[in-house]
């Protein structure tokens, strides 16, 4: 496995290679804390509580279609590796958590008063973890295509059913993002739109309230024939809710079978498009 160390405790990411044309990046699903930093949180942020538990484990049938994959590490309260770089708004006019958070999705500190990084910590930890991460992908993306012609990006991530700050109501339970078409091409949205046309246990939206982060939205391009996907999962329909730290194979089997069966829709129609001859 291949790995970047930021600190002597923990490697910032972790890589596997793969030798087919798709790429599963994970940005939300680590859960370490340096000391440094975790003494200065409160029990909010040490609770690392808005880690995208578990969700990596529902594309463990990757391996089988030769993906690369990567995973990150480290808490996104250490820095938010889906945020722009620049710290910009994803959804202006919507509550965004900035590229190192200082708050939860509830509002409620993540810092000891006094004690929040300043700017020029944030940079330092832009450098570290954020850098490398992108760096990582950019050269794993690149390779991919070189190999194939093409590569697809599946941005994966989950979320509550139910956060007030961010979105009224609850999400349907896959919420796909594209930015509004732009990181793939007609053909490809025609194939989710057929997917999420054939029966499910579960519901779906395509471009709803969570449209694709930075992840997604700085790779998906199309013209280079990149494209990205990003997978928003609601965390209850395959965790326990009142568990989220354990990971339950049988409850999770039936939302992993469904996410597969939309990868290999899309590999499927991307093989077609670009069979030599």
């Amino acid at each position: 496995m291949d790995e970047t160390t930021a600190s002597a405790d923990m490697a910032i990411f972790e890589h596997q290679p793969g030798d087919g044309p798709l790429v599963i990046a994970a940005p939300h699903v680590g859960t370490h804390l340096p000391a440094d930093i975790a003494a200065r949180m409160t029990p909010t942020g040490q609770s690392v509580g808005e880690t995208d538990f578990h969700v990596h484990r529902l594309y463990d049938f990757a391996r089988s279609l030769g993906a690369s994959t990567l995973w990150a590490t480290h808490s996104r309260y250490v820095i938010d590796l889906n945020r722009p770089p620049d710290g910009g708004a994803l959804y202006p006019g919507k509550f965004e958590t900035a590229l190192c958070p200082l708050t939860d999705f509830d509002l409620q500190p993540l810092y000891i008063a006094g004690l929040e990084p300043d700017a020029t910590e944030v940079e330092h930890r832009r450098m570290q973890y954020h850098a490398p991460y992108h760096q990582r992908l950019t050269e794993i993306l690149a390779a991919t295509r070189a190999r194939h012609g093409y590569a697809l990006l599946i941005d994966a991530h989950s979320i509550r059913s139910a956060i007030p700050s961010l979105f009224s109501g609850q999400l349907p339970d896959i919420n796909l993002g594209s930015n509004d078409g732009q990181t793939l091409t007609p053909e490809l949205l025609g194939t989710i739109r057929d997917w999420q046309d054939t029966p499910s246990l579960f519901s779906s939206v395509l471009d709803g309230r969570f449209k694709g982060g930075y992840t997604t939205r700085h790779y998906g391009r199309p013209e280079i024939n990149q494209f990205s996907l990003q997978t928003e999962i609601v965390q209850d329909r395959y965790l326990d809710a009142a568990d989220p730290r354990t990971f339950h194979a049988e409850r999770a089997m039936a939302m992993s079978m469904r996410l597969k069966s939309l990868v290999e829709a899309l590999l499927s129609h991307l093989e077609r498009s670009y069979r030599p001859g």
